[in-house]
């Protein structure tokens, strides 16, 4: 146990990366001391969640051992040495395979480290696990043909979200405080809403990542925002492998003060297109737009921009991208994906070039139409989920293959855009179910999305305990 704030006593598996580097740099605790607590902390819940993925305490000692020593020579290896850290399934670690989360995929190991992966290793994390997500990362579901079933912590009857799954899961028990996921359409956006964390999708090309994709991400699932900005600082450092990398950037990513004071902010309320908001849902986006507008910004409701054309367009576009992979597997492992991912790529192969190349174009239109918003509004809030949550068994909110996209209408705009955008807790609904709110700034501005993300930590009410485990 460590009391690092007045009375309050705080697990070391409950501490942030930063309370964390500082207990080490004290000697308050060690490297090896917070392991053990996370391992006791993942016996207790990892029954109930089912997280993780190539689970190894044994390894973990080991490196959180030679941390501990580091730091009892007060001469750490780099920026996070010995912060336990977990890694999504689809980031490859040296050694070891990567299923994509697919039963139908070849197990065979890395040769080496992507390089999200890598980064973190360089700055000295303990990389204890992977984690779970679903088929070939196209559900917002902790479903997948796999891994087991992965629930939430809040309610272990409902969904984590995905296809960071085991990482939104992981955050919320307190199985440390660095989770890696990566982000397509709002795979780290959308189980961390659901699982009361924040995660931040940057900008294309701020987080080298291989291999890269229109939209693709790594970024990081924390509980707090400090801590986002603590790994982003890793994470963002240069990799050639990544042919969409941006240049390296000189910005200090502790600087997250900034207040909002007359900053022009956008209130979407509806995203244009996919599932209707749910009450709850939008009652908490307004009141984080109230609290920004008490602390000065100017707030001005704003349509969304996104289109049915745009939505059926990529819907299309990746059952395409999706049938291509698949149909080069023989039929027997083609039969071991997921009935649902299997039943939505098969509409791919009946689609024309041309029905294929409308669906990409859309990524242009919606980045245009992003481009042109954020002319008008330095910063957009929105809600990140249009539902409160849905069942742990669905493979989407809606369950339906023939509609398979409907819920991430706020967050997929982003990632064809390239725009930086955070999601953070919000509030909750009647129950004490986590529900997050959006934060969106202009391409580049990764720092200015984190630091109304920090500015709105300060202003939101008060938090409710992180979920303890089921009773037995």
């Amino acid at each position: 146990m460590h009391k690092p704030k007045g009375d309050a006593i705080t697990s070391l598996h409950d501490l942030s990366a930063v309370d964390l580097l500082a207990g080490y740099r004290g000697k308050q605790f060690s490297p090896s001391e917070v392991l053990e607590d996370i391992i006791s902390q993942v016996a207790t819940w990892e029954p109930h969640i089912k997280a993780l993925y190539l689970y190894d305490p044994e390894g973990a000692r080991k490196v959180a051992r030679a941390a501990t020593e580091r730091w009892q020579q007060s001469e750490p290896v780099g920026t996070l040495d010995g912060v336990p850290v977990t890694i999504k399934d689809n980031v490859a670690t040296k050694g070891q395979p990567v299923p994509l989360g697919a039963a139908s995929v070849k197990l065979a190991p890395a040769e080496k480290d992507a390089p999200p992966a890598a980064r973190l290793r360089e700055a000295g994390c303990v990389i204890f696990s992977k984690t779970t997500m679903p088929d070939y990362g196209m559900l917002s579901s902790g479903l997948s043909s796999f891994h087991p079933l992965t629930r939430n912590p809040w309610d272990v009857s409902k969904n984590p979200g995905g296809s960071s799954a085991g990482a939104g899961a992981a955050g919320a028990a307190g199985y440390g405080p660095l989770h890696l996921g990566t982000d397509i359409g709002g795979s780290v956006r959308l189980p961390a809403s659901w699982c009361g964390l924040v995660a931040l999708k940057p900008s294309l090309g701020r987080v080298p990542i291989d291999p890269p994709y229109v939209g693709r991400v790594a970024g990081p699932m924390t509980r707090t925002v400090d801590d986002a900005a603590l790994m982003m600082s890793v994470l963002s450092r240069p990799d050639r492998r990544d042919g969409m990398s941006l240049p390296a950037l000189e910005v200090n990513w502790k600087a997250l003060e900034k207040s909002p004071r007359k900053l022009r902010i956008g209130l979407m309320l509806d995203a244009g297109s996919g599932q209707k908001v749910e009450k709850e849902v939008r009652e908490v986006a307004v009141e984080a737009a109230k609290a920004f507008e008490s602390a000065g910004a100017v707030i001005t409701e704003i349509d969304g921009i996104l289109t049915p054309e745009m939505l059926e367009g990529l819907d299309n576009f990746w059952r395409a991208r999706t049938w291509d992979e698949l149909s080069k597997l023989s039929q027997a492992d083609r039969g071991k994906t997921l009935p649902y991912i299997l039943n939505w790529a098969e509409a791919g192969a009946k689609l024309s070039g041309v029905d294929v190349v409308r669906g990409f174009n859309q990524t242009m239109a919606i980045r245009a139409a992003a481009a042109k918003l954020l002319c008008e509004v330095d910063y957009v809030i929105s809600p990140v989920s249009p539902v409160v949550n849905f069942p742990a068994e669905f493979a989407a909110p809606l369950n339906d293959p023939a509609k398979p996209f409907e819920h991430i209408c706020f967050t997929v705009p982003w990632n064809m855009s390239e725009n930086p955008a955070l999601s953070i807790n919000g509030g909750y609904d009647k129950k004490g179910f986590p529900i997050g709110v959006q934060i969106i700034g202009r391409r580049f501005d990764d720092i200015g999305v984190l630091g109304m993300g920090k500015a709105f930590e300060g202003l939101r009410g008060p938090q409710k305990p992180w979920p303890t485990p089921p009773k037995k």
